[in-house]
């Protein structure tokens, strides 16, 4: 759907206070008054930042009459101000000086209040998990009004959600009351370029009435680009094209800067001509992509200086939240606006930049002081939320990491109950081991929604979900949909559902085109009326029309493919000698693999292909516990069956590390903790050491999460496509300190080199990505067939 509304929906703000405040009152008055302190209505000093001394507030002059009228505006009594009117106008309000006993002052850490008063010049306030931060961001911006620096509307505040930026508003308002009602300017990083490019967008050959494109259009457009250039989308997606793109806006890269070697990632050298098209069809279409809010306004800040001088003067404090996430376009923007004043504040964590997939660069925040040179550097170290001995697991594990800032929290909390490690034989029973523990939880009076499991990847739902469907434990994923409901999942049991009956037309209209195969719409409405006709399934009517010759051209050959492939898969599943010729799980690989949906993926290359590659991976593997197909897909039939919690809001929740940031729980669990799965074998591949910190940083976000009770566990051994492989714990699970972990083992594991759990035991595993380390850590390979101790060399 095409969106041509402004993705803030805030209009463009206009700098004079509204109508009837007292800040235009307050506008004409010279800096360095003496008698500059606001007086509520009773006579006492307050928060009324735009209400002036009723004595500095001379009377209008038609409510003097006539004769003071023609006097006052006759011979002038006072020295008259020389400077242009509009300088006048743009002058800084009259500062007022600090009050350290201010009421939005209360309850703040001595950080927390440095971090506050610390108003000019580059700040940059590297705020721990659980610090404030939130609250730091919101109290200075009162304090910089209540300080008279600058109007509302001159206060730029800059996060990465339009939720964030909403609530970071309100509790600005709630500390300033009504007259902070001007702070126009909390938005995301696109909602504020959306705002400045309607009003320059001449500048760069658009429209102001452009349109935001959403992904959906955005593909189809790359879609018809493809169509036009003859480039085969099958192997050359316009979904993997779109990433590409997405990703040189996210460096801030135009097309006529694009290096040859990057242009070689599409269609053998295309990448960049693409990318010129692309371009030149928006400007045509009046129509930008979310990359290019940033990008326009980029460069209208460096190729019209004047342009970025008003912004200059609109903007005196900038102030940005989670710093740590921002890629390159964002920090060229930032640098840019920032570049006035000097006043900008940044908030963030290095130890939590998590989103290097998708662009973030922790390099930016580790150079901030590079960047503003005698920039002031204030670390919130106060935790407010986790245990200390949660504290310690997770600074212990963070501090392996070399490319920080560094900083140490703290808590005036009780050291609470030691960070559980629990080494478990396989998936199944460490999703057994949470939901017992889940279920005393609740029974000794806690709700579920005070828990939450917190994975690597996606697939690792599936094992939990089943289970707590099975014990009646309500649950909900968060930020996608549920493992049996994802759309690779569905297409493949559409493919199984078909192979045991031939008339689920459900499945047969899932599936026929999928991949593509030319059997559009208009050929499956045909077989819908026929088959109504004679009243019959679609699998038998596509057969008759096509032997009828009635369906032709590529639509005839899909089908006609379709239908083959579907006999002799059914074949291969028959029963012979009282046995299916094919293992069912292992019948999945193979269509998958022949019907050409593996390769679909695979070509689409976009972040999100693996991730559907290894839930169908997790489905292969789940099959693999059940006799036979038809009991499988009983099994899936009944927990897709299961209402998500009846109704109740109190559920566990499911969740990703990356969806998990912000967000907190008294108990957490940790599971899957294992080498290849957490850190990520496709980080460590393709990002080495620099992969291998963030995913460490991933892990210190997991462990901050927990409030009271932080639960770690790996499993060691996974099936396999039917075969038992044993796998080593997570590096992360040693680089825990030992005094601090409570180690359970539940299977009598031994750990590699003989030693136990903690930083303090003999294991000294190493990777290859490790700094000191020199030789390639691979996984011990082997079958087993039941829960007996593991050994390792």
């Amino acid at each position: 759907m095409t969106d041509s509304r402004d993705p803030s929906d805030i209009p463009f703000p206009d700098d004079e206070p509204p109508a009837g405040s007292h800040a235009s009152e307050a506008r004409g008055r010279e800096p360095g008054s003496d008698d500059d302190e606001p007086i509520s209505e009773g006579g006492a000093p307050h928060l009324g930042f735009f209400q002036l001394p009723d004595e500095e507030e001379p009377p209008l002059p038609e409510e003097r009459g006539d004769d003071a009228a023609d006097s006052h505006w006759g011979e002038p009594e006072l020295e008259v101000d020389t400077r242009p009117i509009s300088q006048r106008a743009a002058a800084p309000r009259p500062h007022r000086a600090a009050d350290p006993n201010a009421d939005y002052l209360k309850g703040l850490n001595p950080e927390q209040r440095d971090a506050v008063m610390s108003t000019d010049g580059p700040l940059l306030v590297l705020a721990g998990a659980g610090t404030g931060k939130t609250r730091v961001l919101t109290t200075r911006v009162a304090h910089i009004l209540a300080q008279r620096k600058a109007w509302p509307s001159q206060m730029l505040v800059v996060t990465f959600t339009n939720k964030a930026a909403r609530e970071m508003r309100e509790r600005t308002l709630a500390l300033i009351g009504p007259d902070g009602e001007g702070l126009r300017w909390f938005g995301t990083f696109h909602s504020v370029s959306a705002q400045i490019l309607r009003r320059h967008a001449e500048l760069v050959k658009l429209k102001s009435g452009f349109t935001v494109l959403d992904t959906d259009d955005q593909l189809r457009l790359i879609r018809q680009i493809l169509d036009a250039e003859g480039i085969d989308q099958k192997r050359w997606t316009p979904r993997y094209l779109a990433s590409l793109i997405d990703g040189w806006k996210n460096r801030a890269i135009w097309p006529e800067k694009l290096p040859p070697d990057e242009s070689r990632q599409f269609a053998e050298g295309k990448g960049g001509k693409l990318y010129t098209i692309y371009q030149a069809r928006l400007a045509t279409l009046n129509a930008v992509d979310f990359g290019d809010l940033l990008l326009h306004t980029i460069r209208i800040f460096t190729e019209h200086p004047e342009v970025l001088a008003d912004y200059h003067a609109k903007f005196r404090y900038l102030l940005v939240d989670e710093y740590q996430d921002t890629n390159v376009a964002q920090y060229l923007w930032l640098r840019l606006l920032a570049q006035g004043n000097n006043n900008i504040c940044c908030v963030g964590d290095d130890d939590q930049s998590i989103y290097g997939w998708r662009g973030a660069e922790v390099e930016n925040i580790l150079r901030f002081e590079k960047d503003f040179p005698g920039a002031k550097v204030i670390r919130l170290e106060q935790n407010y939320r986790s245990t200390a001995h949660i504290l310690a697991a997770a600074s212990t594990v963070i501090a392996q990491n070399s490319s920080r800032l560094g900083k140490t929290l703290r808590t005036d909390a009780s050291s609470g109950d030691l960070v559980k490690v629990r080494g478990v034989w396989d998936g199944e029973q460490e999703a057994r081991l949470i939901a017992d523990d889940i279920t005393s939880w609740k029974q000794s009076g806690r709700r579920y929604d005070s828990c939450a499991v917190l994975v690597r990847a996606s697939w690792q739902m599936r094992a939990f979900e089943e289970r707590f469907i099975v014990t009646g434990t309500p649950y909900r994923v968060i930020g996608g949909p549920r493992f049996f409901e994802r759309a690779e999942i569905r297409d493949a049991l559409a493919y199984l559902r078909l192979i045991r009956s031939e008339s689920d037309d459900l499945a047969f209209e899932r599936i026929v085109n999928v991949p593509k195969r030319g059997v559009g719409d208009t050929t499956i409405q045909k077989l819908h009326v026929a088959a109504r006709s004679l009243d019959t399934y679609l699998t038998r009517i596509a057969d008759m029309e096509i032997r009828a010759e009635n369906i032709k051209g590529p639509a005839k050959t899909g089908l006609r493919r379709f239908l083959i492939d579907m006999d002799r898969w059914r074949d291969m599943y028959a029963i012979k000698d009282g046995e299916h010729v094919t293992e069912h799980s292992r019948l999945l690989e193979i269509i998958l693999e022949e019907s050409g949906y593996t390769d679909m993926l695979q070509a689409d290359k976009s972040p999100q292909s693996q991730t559907r590659l290894d839930n169908l991976k997790e489905l292969v593997r789940a099959m693999g516990q059940f006799d036979t197909l038809s009991a499988f897909l009983e099994h899936v039939e009944l927990v897709m069956d299961n209402a998500e919690g009846k109704g109740s809001d109190d559920q566990v929740q499911i969740l990703t590390l990356h969806s998990a940031k912000g967000l907190e729980w008294p108990m957490v669990f940790l599971p899957g903790w294992e080498e290849e799965v957490f850190p990520s074998r496709r980080s460590l591949d393709e990002q080495g050491a620099k992969g291998l910190e963030e995913e460490r940083r991933l892990a210190y976000v997991g462990i901050t999460r927990a409030r009271e009770r932080a639960y770690i566990s790996f499993a060691a051994n996974r099936q396999i496509y039917g075969r038992w492989t044993s796998v080593l714990p997570s590096r992360f699970v040693d680089e825990l300190p030992a005094a601090h972990v409570d180690a359970v083992s539940e299977t009598g594991y031994v750990a590699p080199g003989g030693g136990f759990y903690g930083a303090d035991s003999g294991n000294t595993f190493k990777s290859r990505w490790d700094s000191d380390a020199s030789a390639t850590s691979t996984s011990a390979r082997g079958t087993s067939g039941g829960a007996s101790e593991r050994i390792t060399p």
